[in-house]
Protein backbone atom coordinates (compact mmCIF):
# COMPACT_ATOMS: atom_id res chain seq x y z
CA UNK A 1 0.00 0.00 0.00
CA UNK A 2 1.32 3.75 -0.86
CA UNK A 3 2.25 5.88 1.75
CA UNK A 4 2.06 9.08 -0.45
CA UNK A 5 -1.88 10.39 0.22
CA UNK A 6 -2.11 11.40 -3.04
CA UNK A 7 -1.27 7.40 -4.12
CA UNK A 8 -3.57 6.47 -1.47
CA UNK A 9 -6.45 8.64 -3.39
CA UNK A 10 -5.56 6.67 -6.78
CA UNK A 11 -5.72 2.90 -5.69
CA UNK A 12 -9.35 3.77 -4.36
CA UNK A 13 -10.35 6.06 -7.81
CA UNK A 14 -8.72 2.80 -9.53
CA UNK A 15 -10.95 0.56 -7.37
CA UNK A 16 -14.20 2.14 -8.00
CA UNK A 17 -13.12 2.45 -11.66
CA UNK A 18 -12.43 -0.94 -11.99
CA UNK A 19 -15.47 -2.42 -10.47
CA UNK A 20 -17.48 -0.05 -12.64
CA UNK A 21 -16.17 -1.08 -15.39
CA UNK A 22 -16.59 -4.64 -14.55
CA UNK A 23 -19.91 -4.18 -14.11
CA UNK A 24 -20.55 -2.41 -17.06
CA UNK A 25 -18.67 -5.48 -18.84
CA UNK A 26 -21.21 -8.27 -17.11
CA UNK A 27 -24.11 -6.46 -17.77
CA UNK A 28 -22.72 -5.99 -21.86
CA UNK A 29 -22.20 -10.23 -21.84
CA UNK A 30 -25.69 -10.84 -20.01
CA UNK A 31 -27.11 -9.08 -22.47
CA UNK A 32 -25.68 -10.79 -25.37
CA UNK A 33 -26.72 -14.22 -23.86
CA UNK A 34 -29.82 -13.06 -23.31
CA UNK A 35 -30.15 -12.30 -27.04
CA UNK A 36 -28.97 -16.17 -27.96
CA UNK A 37 -30.78 -17.59 -25.02
CA UNK A 38 -34.21 -16.23 -26.26
CA UNK A 39 -36.53 -18.20 -28.67
CA UNK A 40 -39.34 -15.75 -30.00
CA UNK A 41 -37.95 -13.34 -32.66
CA UNK A 42 -40.04 -10.75 -31.25
CA UNK A 43 -38.32 -10.72 -28.10
CA UNK A 44 -35.19 -11.49 -29.72
CA UNK A 45 -35.18 -8.27 -31.80
CA UNK A 46 -36.14 -6.01 -28.98
CA UNK A 47 -33.44 -7.51 -26.83
CA UNK A 48 -30.79 -7.39 -29.94
CA UNK A 49 -31.27 -3.34 -29.71
CA UNK A 50 -30.20 -3.24 -26.07
CA UNK A 51 -27.66 -5.71 -26.86
CA UNK A 52 -26.10 -3.28 -29.52
CA UNK A 53 -26.09 -0.06 -27.14
CA UNK A 54 -24.17 -1.95 -25.06
CA UNK A 55 -21.65 -3.54 -27.29
CA UNK A 56 -21.55 0.60 -28.56
CA UNK A 57 -20.98 2.11 -25.46
CA UNK A 58 -18.29 -0.23 -24.63
CA UNK A 59 -15.97 0.33 -28.13
CA UNK A 60 -16.68 4.08 -27.37
CA UNK A 61 -15.22 3.78 -24.39
CA UNK A 62 -12.29 1.47 -25.22
CA UNK A 63 -13.32 -1.63 -23.40
CA UNK A 64 -13.59 -3.90 -26.57
CA UNK A 65 -12.20 -3.64 -30.13
CA UNK A 66 -14.02 -2.97 -32.96
CA UNK A 67 -13.80 -6.19 -34.56
CA UNK A 68 -15.10 -7.84 -31.46
CA UNK A 69 -17.66 -5.54 -31.64
CA UNK A 70 -18.44 -6.22 -35.29
CA UNK A 71 -18.51 -10.08 -34.93
CA UNK A 72 -20.76 -10.12 -31.91
CA UNK A 73 -23.25 -7.80 -33.98
CA UNK A 74 -22.73 -10.06 -36.78
CA UNK A 75 -23.45 -13.24 -34.93
CA UNK A 76 -26.21 -12.03 -32.70
CA UNK A 77 -28.28 -10.55 -36.28
CA UNK A 78 -27.56 -13.78 -37.81
CA UNK A 79 -29.16 -15.65 -34.69
CA UNK A 80 -32.27 -13.51 -34.85
CA UNK A 81 -32.97 -13.97 -38.40
CA UNK A 82 -32.29 -17.59 -38.11
CA UNK A 83 -35.38 -17.60 -35.69
CA UNK A 84 -39.10 -18.49 -36.91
Amino acid sequence: MANIKQQIKRVGTNEKARLANASFKSGMKTSIKAVLGSTSKEEATSLLAVAYKKLDKALAKGFVQKNFVARKKSQLANHVNSLN
